[in-house]
């Protein structure tokens, strides 16, 4: 496929020119006309490469790199400066604020073609070592589900892959897995998702590997999404048990990690889809009768096939209470450890949802994303370990 080259600038005769140059070298071309519209695209489309006049109105190139730098999904994405500026003032705080390279109108098209090239090979080459999936040719699947519902598991599940991402630079795809109950798309801002359900509805030969590939929607998170539909009437596609292994098959081809959340109970598709998920993380709260629940959902995991040891406990308390039960107490009557703890935390979880992001986003460096992080530091190194 060929490369996509996002050229931002408010010079139309300037957009044609070089589109049309680096077209003809076999580029795929997108274009915007201002900054905020450049900024767009590029969380939206996901560019190769983005071509950046400086000399912009409203907002010029230096403030869309500097925005550009702080989104996780183009953090990294190259950045060619493009202008009429010559100073050395003026290239010096390009570089300052995040470009890879700059280029002084006018050019001659073959030193254009040069620094495109040079800036594309560079970035191919971090993005093989980063994206691709472990050394078996694929991703470590880690599944999230709770025996009953209630308890925090999409919340859960979409922070781990944004920690993932974050611990690990490397491509994650979170994949909400129960049609007709889909939450996140709601929280993020990101109605009407019908992309697994289409997936779902047609056959296991249909699912192939460029319609999941084009299925999954960038976040500025950085984490690619593929979001259940909210409408109630979509939960009969869950018997499609062969589309649901057909997906997870070519997903595990495409990123590093697949984060999947599976929602509650043990249903036929769940049943087929845990044995081949590297980690399985059980999402529960300090109450007696949820604990009990817990214990038996183990049980059936173990025999499904699932090693004890991979299978993370991770003790989620949603509300302040004198009446949950403690770690030890928890672990105890679970019969199985409890690797991390969340600590309540409403007034987060309500401004991530008002932000359309993750709650670890809204607050870097607080107490639920170090217990987030936490929580990803173990499942990597389960994966480092072979686990």
């Amino acid at each position: 496929m060929a490369e996509k080259i996002l050229i931002v600038d408010d010079d139309v005769d300037t957009l044609r020119l070089v589109g049309l140059m680096l077209q003809r070298q076999g580029y795929q071309i997108t274009a915007a006309t201002n900054g905020q519209q450049g900024l767009d695209k590029a969380v939206e489309e996901q560019p190769d490469l983005i071509l950046l006049d400086v000399m912009m109105p409203d907002m010029d190139g230096y403030e869309v790199t500097r925005q550009l730098r702080q989104t996780p999904v183009t953090a990294d994405t190259p950045i060619l400066m493009f202008t009429a500026k010559t100073q050395l003032d003026d290239k010096v705080a390009g570089f300052e604020v995040g470009a890879d390279d700059y280029l002084t109108k006018p050019t001659h098209p073959s030193e254009l073609q040069a620094h495109v090239k040079a800036l594309l090979s560079r970035s191919g080459q971090r993005e093989k070592k980063s994206a691709a999936p472990d050394k078996a040719g694929r991703a470590h699947v880690i599944g999230v589900l709770a025996a009953r519902g209630g308890l925090g598991v999409s919340a859960i599940a979409m922070n781990l892959a944004v920690g993932l991402f974050n611990r690990s630079q490397s491509d994650v795809a979170l994949v909400e897995m129960v049609p007709g109950k889909g939450t996140l798309g709601l929280d993020l801002g990101m109605n009407n998702q019908k992309a697994l359900g289409q997936l779902l509805s047609g056959t296991p030969s249909e699912v192939t590997r460029e319609r999941v590939k084009n299925a999954l929607v960038p976040h500025i998170s950085g984490v690619k999404l593929m979001l259940a539909s909210d409408h109630p009437s979509d939960v009969h596609l869950i018997s499609q048990v062969a589309q649901y292994e057909a997906t997870l098959e070519k997903l595990s081809s495409l990123t590093r990690y697949v984060v999947l959340d599976l929602g509650s109970g043990l249903p036929p598709f769940v049943q087929k889809l845990l044995p081949a998920c590297n980690d399985t993380v059980l999402v529960l709260e300090g109450v007696s009768n949820t604990i009990l629940h817990t214990q038996a959902l183990i049980e059936e995991l173990i025999k499904l096939g699932l090693k004890k040891e991979r299978i993370t406990a991770a003790l989620n308390n949603r509300i302040r209470s004198d009446t949950l039960l403690t770690v030890s107490a928890v672990q105890d009557k679970l019969g199985h450890p409890v690797t991390v703890v969340f600590t309540p935390a409403p007034e987060l979880l309500t401004q991530a949802t008002r932000m359309q992001t993750a709650a670890i986003l809204c607050e870097p460096d607080g107490i639920t994303a170090k217990q987030i992080l936490k929580l990803a530091d173990h499942l990597i190194q389960n994966e480092a370990a072979g686990k």
